[in-house]
């Protein structure tokens, strides 16, 4: 079982990375916020993992910090909460907004997030109301500053991340070309203000 990985960060896109430790690449799936803050490719990394496992294949997931990786480990003991939409939940609300969420009961703010309708949310609190901790709550990992991407390949990036955290596609181009029209320019900041936009 990976715990952890330590090494050059080889690839990245909103939706896996690839992380090289000693000549091997790990895929890793990760969620928006882990790739908001990592460094530009080639850059080093060291992430916690979860290593999922299923008959067919083994994923693994990486986390910059314990207390995102804490929850998306208490999101999939939600039924019918499996890892990609845990991803997806970490992905469109951040953590310490989740978690208030959550231990307040606002089922209506939960279930703005793409794949997460009313049962879901209400299941979301009932099984984890009394397991969050708000004393787990800090300041998002900080963004590590790098050079932007082609404009172009900034914006159809972001288009596909939209489209994996479950929004359509027209509805994921619009949001895209309103963040760039309002001065949005980069990937992680298209994907904010596309996701800003959206939940409006």
């Amino acid at each position: 079982m990976i715990g952890s990985l330590r090494g050059r960060l080889a690839r990245k896109t909103p939706q896996q990375i690839i992380v090289d430790v000693g000549g091997v690449g790990y895929r890793l799936l990760v969620s928006l916020t882990t790739f908001y803050a990592l460094p530009e490719e080639g850059g080093d990394v060291a992430l916690e993992i979860f290593t999922g496992v299923r008959e067919d294949a083994i994923h693994l997931y990486g986390f910059l910090d314990l207390r995102e990786k804490r929850l998306f480990e208490q999101l999939i003991t939600v039924s019918k909460i499996g890892p990609k939409l845990a991803l997806n939940i970490l992905s469109g609300m951040a953590g310490d907004e989740l978690r208030r969420a959550i231990v307040s009961g606002d089922v209506a703010h939960l279930s703005t997030v793409p794949g997460v309708g009313t049962k879901t949310a209400e299941r979301m609190v009932v099984e984890l109301r009394d397991k969050v901790s708000l004393a787990e709550d800090a300041p998002p990992p900080e963004v590590a500053p790098g050079p932007g991407r082609d404009g172009k390949q900034s914006v159809d990036d972001a288009v596909a991340a939209l489209v994996n955290l479950g929004y359509r596609r027209k509805e994921a181009e619009k949001a895209v070309s309103g963040a760039a029209r309002q001065g949005a320019a980069g990937l992680e900041a298209l994907i904010r203000g596309s996701l800003s936009l959206l939940n409006k």
